[in-house]
């Protein structure tokens, strides 16, 4: 995927310049709504909905999954230190890889190859990370703000269509208790709307997060292949 020009990373001078965006929040939910919907009816993640996705299947997307997320988490670590966008309780990597120990056949580490669409979306969070770490959050969005609504929902699919016990093998979706789990929706939103963006970052964001939505439909339409 090319390089945005105007996807430049946020600075002191930016931070000085311009006031506090408001609304980024709301307006990436509105503007990435369609994508959204598209993206979790494609593939494999149909499949999981539906209850027709194999237990050996899932194991598949979730390594997928962690690949994202090894990229995305050494971002986060490397660039941000806002605690209310990237904090201990967000990271989903180990819980990722318990879920995977818990549940794949054998070594997963040792098992087929990525999807394409996989590889490509971890080198465009690794180029972001490196030239534009402010519009890696746009992926943040998508991944933790998606875990911490709907990934509550997938766990007690995945437990009952998988027959796990208790909640073995969803530690991948575990925030904490209800309480937890909105004080950290919160605290994303606030964080997103307090981000010091002039308009044409703003702008950035917003189409770097709709990219998001349209990398996974990708992974997930090829996962399903």
């Amino acid at each position: 995927m090319p390089h945005r020009p105007d996807a430049t990373p946020l600075g002191h001078d930016a931070r000085m310049q311009y006031p506090t965006a408001p609304g980024l929040a709301a307006r990436l939910k509105a503007e990435t709504r369609s994508l959204h919907s598209l993206a979790e009816r494609a593939g494999v993640m149909a499949d999981l909905m539906h209850g027709r996705l194999s237990l050996a299947a899932y194991c598949t997307l979730l390594r997928n999954l962690r690949a994202i997320y090894a990229a995305l988490e050494a971002g986060l670590d490397a660039t941000h230190t806002d605690a209310r966008l990237w904090r201990p309780e967000l990271r989903r990597l180990p819980a990722l890889e318990q879920d995977l120990d818990q549940l794949h056949d054998g070594d997963w580490r040792s098992d087929t190859p990525l999807a394409r669409a996989t590889h490509a979306y971890v080198e465009r969070l690794t180029h972001l990370a490196a030239q534009a770490p402010s519009l890696l959050l746009a992926h943040a969005y998508l991944r933790y703000l998606g875990d911490l609504h709907g990934g509550q929902v997938l766990a007690r699919l995945i437990q009952r269509q998988y027959g796990l016990p208790g909640h073995g093998g969803t530690a991948f979706y575990a925030f904490g208790d209800t309480a937890e789990v909105e004080a950290l929706k919160h605290d994303f939103r606030a964080g997103l709307d307090a981000l010091p963006l002039a308009p044409h970052q703003a702008d950035a964001f917003v189409a770097e997060a709709c990219e998001a939505f349209r990398w996974h439909q990708r992974m997930f339409e090829e996962l399903q292949g």
